[in-house]
């Protein structure tokens, strides 16, 4: 059930959630994770529904815009998600980015809230690579390399530390001075005992790392090679930073979909434009049907894609808390 008793008034009405709603609004990382895990375990347990992507692309590559329709059996909700972006051949600075969430209650058949879903994303990636990390790193991982410096990047070290407390090594790979501030803020918001350690030598830091998460953006420079890595070293791509041969040399290949992966991941695919198949989608990891590793010495890869279904569990618990605090705008849409 949603538990949602302040929705929208009528059949006729929708809770708008700002960004500004959404932004004062106070959620533990713990709390997200363990939202995050719990839309995966429902998805492998059949209760969900998490329907392939539909993706729009121009021939020049100028922009990509997605629809993502999903299902929360354990919720009872119904959502879609929107995302586009635009100016993929531009700067940072001069691209645009919109997201947004809309959620109706599969129970009553009433709208229950439409949101900006930046946050959510920005929460809901890096909580996906940090559960992957804790399924799929090596026995006594001790150290992580995050690549890029963006709105993905700024998050996953605090994330890390909330699967991998003993992490006591974080590095940090990046060109931007204000990205680098605000991942370092970031980290000590949540861990003030912890130091970033900016490398600049991205070889020698691979080498080192047990965990790799690759989150910068499509013009980065960065590209570790399958054998910068050492024995037992997890990669997550979650943007880019690494190059094709960590998949394609990898030991073993874990996707959050491998549907997904082969319509999103196309840049890693090798000479003849393919991709290996996976060896495990990460629900069925999580769920404990299928091992994250085998050995404390394999070189494994995994994909981070994102699922509707983790978009939908945690727009859920925002629209809970916005809804408890009475935030948002009530609108007639369909009067």
């Amino acid at each position: 059930m949603t538990d949602l008793t302040t929705a929208s008034a009528d059949d006729r009405s929708l809770r708008i959630l700002s960004t500004g709603d959404l932004a004062g609004i106070d959620i533990s990382l713990a709390d997200v994770v363990e939202t995050v895990e719990g839309a995966y375990r429902t998805l492998h347990a059949g209760q969900s529904d998490n329907p392939r992507k539909l993706t729009v692309k121009p021939a020049d590559g100028h922009s990509v815009a997605y629809a993502m329709l999903g299902r929360d059996g354990s919720r009872d909700v119904v959502a879609i998600k929107t995302s586009y972006k635009h100016g993929l051949d531009k700067g940072r600075d001069e691209q645009h980015y919109y997201t947004s969430l809309t959620v109706y209650d599969d129970v009553t058949g009433l709208p229950l809230a439409m949101m900006d879903c930046s946050r959510i994303g920005s929460l809901r990636t890096p909580a996906v690579s940090a559960l992957l990390a804790r399924e799929c790193a090596a026995p006594g991982a001790r150290s992580a390399l995050v690549i890029g410096t963006g709105t993905q990047g700024r998050l996953a070290l605090p994330f890390l530390l909330t699967t991998l407390p003993d992490l006591d090594r974080l590095m940090l790979s990046g060109t931007h001075p204000e990205g680098i501030a605000a991942v370092r803020e970031q980290v000590r918001s949540y861990f003030p005992d912890r130091e970033v350690e900016v490398v600049t030598d991205l070889r020698a830091a691979a080498g080192d790392a047990d965990v790799i998460v690759a989150t910068a953006g499509g013009h980065t420079p960065a590209a570790v090679e399958a054998d910068w890595l050492k024995p037992g070293a997890l990669s997550v791509l979650v943007g880019h930073g690494l190059a094709p041969s960590t998949l394609h040399r990898a030991d073993r290949v874990i996707a959050t979909s491998e549907a997904q992966m082969n319509v999103t991941g196309t840049d890693m695919a090798d000479a003849d434009g393919k991709l290996p198949a996976v060896d495990a989608e990460f629900p069925s990891v999580l769920a404990g049907v299928t091992a994250g590793r085998g050995s404390a010495t394999e070189r494994i890869f995994t994909y981070n894609s994102g699922l509707v279904v983790t978009d939908i569990a945690l727009g859920h618990r925002f629209a809970q808390l916005a809804l408890a605090q009475g935030l948002g705008t009530e609108v007639a849409l369909w009067r």
